[in-house]
């Protein structure tokens, strides 16, 4: 796991000074070396920020091919790599080390750009083909690594985060339409980042470029089947034992390394039957830590200890105060280089500041079970309201859904969408709350450049409606929609590489296996909800490794405790301050008095009114904190 960096110039040499700024920029991902490599003509430069974690002896990179033809630097984990090469060896490909991201250029050599569909893991990558002097990148499946670009005159510019394009000279400004898209509906657009003309490459896509163009394609989508409600399996217990196999299979690669591993713990289904998967294969006590909260129902420590317990893990609690995330989010934003909704990003910091700190540098986690197998609240939501059945259950029993995962309140019009799909999803529902929400705190002049623009209508316009929704059972097409944009842009991109990252750990993701992904996207519905049950399929095939309190335990968001609910903390002193703050006032999308209107309200509002008001307070706090420390 490392950070890259790319230059790709025709107009004047590549620099190698300025492929060193790209990577010191970078070397939280990659605190144990660094490498460099310019082309013979100087058109292209690969940067690299190695931490080690595979062939710690001999696998620094850049990597480059024995004739000298093919340069590449990977950042992330291609999994089953040994098979491979012992099959690209056959063929007479020769290798000079033992790493895992070596075989890319083998695999390159042997079958051009449709090397991708022999990738197998958590990637991003950028390769030199100097025979056709094209560049070539690429980025996993689901998008759990991060690669962003820009053009100017000056080239072509790669890397892993924003931060590092900054640093090789290319102006730090806002996006103005990513940000009304974020905050009407929280994420950006799939391609664009918060900052102006540098955008990222989607999931599943790949970027080629040459002298003349530059371009981008999709080597891999979802691709959920055709709605229909029967199984391949014989009964449900051979879709169980079939289940076990596959998803073991994913647990067991992402074991593999040549440093100690240790897991991300809460108190939900997904993690506790990774932890307990891997525990049953490694048959050996595994460390694993949890974050604890001092607030009442936010806090998980309780039950992820009995898990601990339970498995025989080795435990590490992880204390997080308000004073606490108050003093970290700075640092959190900035790695993060995104808008957060809650607190919980500084907690994720926190958690792998810890994991650091205990001498660790991989973590497995449980993200992407939800969104696999259908495990949200809001489409439990979509399947219930598809079926005429009643919500109010669903929504008493998931209050710190509101606002965030299910609506709370009037919304921003989503007539786009349910002209789309017949339906608007209940995840975009709430979005549409949150936005009409953060609208009251925009300003008059900000929100007049926008009034023509419908990001609902965006959204779905950049969407392969006909391709990948249209014909779909409804949970699927809302799953789909949430994974291209709340998975890759915020759950993945900010929460989880951005927060890793920043502590140089490698979080590994057993339920983003897209071979796991393919079994599970083929399940009849009725095996991923079942009586209004979630991942009912997961619940079952890790029942030997889950405590009772486990297996029964609906799904609860990784939420901290909402600053709008304990308006007596430090953190809401320090809402309070920044938004009082010539800083915030220089931003050019809030009016800071509607926004000390908003927090002198809170006093009169119900718990459920001020908790759905988190993600605006936290959207407006973390916007300020990007202003001051990138410089916008």
């Amino acid at each position: 796991m490392c950070g890259i960096v790319s230059h790709l110039s025709w107009q004047r040499p590549v620099a190698l000074s300025t492929l060193k700024r790209g990577a010191d920029a970078l070397v939280h991902r990659g605190p144990d070396g660094e490498g460099f490599w310019v082309s013979p003509g100087a058109q292209a430069g690969l940067g690299h920020r190695r931490l080690s974690i595979i062939d710690l002896e001999t696998g620094a990179q850049p990597l480059v091919s024995s004739d000298g033809n093919i340069a590449a630097v990977v950042n992330g984990e291609f999994y089953g790599y040994k098979d491979i090469r012992d099959t690209l060896k056959s063929k007479g490909h020769v290798f000079k080390t033992q790493s895992d991201s070596e075989i890319l250029l083998a695999l390159y050599a042997e079958y051009g750009t449709d090397c991708l569909q022999y990738l197998r893991g958590e990637f991003a990558f950028v390769l030199w083909d100097e025979r056709k002097c094209r560049l070539f990148a690429a980025r996993d499946r689901f998008g759990i690594k991060p690669l962003c670009y820009t053009r100017n005159d000056n080239g072509l510019f790669l890397a892993s985060e924003a931060k590092a394009l900054f640093a090789m000279g290319i102006p730090a400004a806002w996006d103005e339409y990513a940000f009304f898209h974020a905050a009407s509906l929280q994420y950006t657009p799939q391609d664009r980042t918060l900052f102006k003309d540098i955008f990222q490459l989607k999931p599943g896509h790949a970027l080629l470029a040459d002298e003349n163009n530059v371009k981008t394609f999709k080597y891999w989508d979802l691709d959920y089947p055709e709605e229909k409600d029967t199984s391949t399996f014989k009964n449900e217990s051979e879709a169980i034992e079939a289940f076990r196999t596959v998803f073991e299979e994913s647990v067991r690669l992402r074991l593999k390394a040549d440093v100690p591993v240790c897991f991300h713990l809460s108190g939900g289904l997904d993690s506790s039957a990774a932890l307990g998967a891997a525990t049953h294969l490694a048959g050996k006590k595994i460390p694993a830590f949890t974050v604890s909260f001092t607030q009442e129902g936010y806090d998980e420590f309780t039950i992820a200890e009995e898990t601990a317990k339970y498995l025989d893990a080795d435990f590490h609690p992880v204390k997080v105060t308000q004073e606490d995330i108050v003093r970290e989010m700075p640092n959190a934003v900035w790695h993060g280089e995104g808008l957060a909704i809650n607190g919980h990003l500084t907690a994720k910091y926190l958690l792998n500041k810890a994991i650091c700190a205990a001498g660790y540098k991989v973590a497995l986690t449980g993200e992407g079970a939800d969104e696999a197998l259908a495990g949200y609240p809001h489409l439990r939501a979509d399947l219930f309201r598809m079926n005429g059945g009643d919500l109010s259950d669903l929504q008493s029993s998931n209050t710190v859904s509101a606002g965030v995962q299910l609506a709370h309140g009037k919304g921003l019009s989503t007539s786009a969408v349910t002209k789309a799909l017949g339906f608007t999803p209940a995840f975009l529902e709430a979005k549409a709350s949150m936005g009409l929400r953060m609208r009251n705190v925009l300003s008059d002049d900000y929100m007049t450049r926008f009034t023509a623009n419908d990001c609902y209508a965006d959204f779905m316009q950049e969407s392969p409606v006909t391709e990948q929704l249209a014909a779909r059972h409804p949970v699927n097409q809302s799953s789909w929609l949430w994974t291209k944009t709340a998975l890759a842009n915020y759950i993945l991109r900010t929460l989880g590489d951005g927060m890793e990252m920043a502590q140089s750990i490698e979080g590994r993701l057993p339920f983003l296996d897209h071979h796991f992904f393919a079994f599970c996207r083929s399940l009849p519905m009725n095996l991923k909800i079942k009586d209004g049950i979630e991942k009912y399929i997961l619940r079952e095939a890790a029942k030997p490794y889950l405590t009772q309190t486990v297996y029964t335990r609906q799904k609860h968001p990784f939420m901290a405790p909402p600053v709008s609910r304990f308006s007596d903390t430090a953190l809401m002193s320090f809402v309070r301050d920044t938004v009082a703050s010539q800083n915030f006032k220089s931003i050019p999308f809030y009016d800071s008095n509607k926004a000390t209107n908003l927090l002198d309200s809170f006093s009169g509002l119900p718990d459920t009114d001020r908790a759905a008001q988190e993600p605006v307070l936290m959207m407006m706090l973390t916007t300020s904190i990007l202003q001051e420390r990138i410089g916008l």
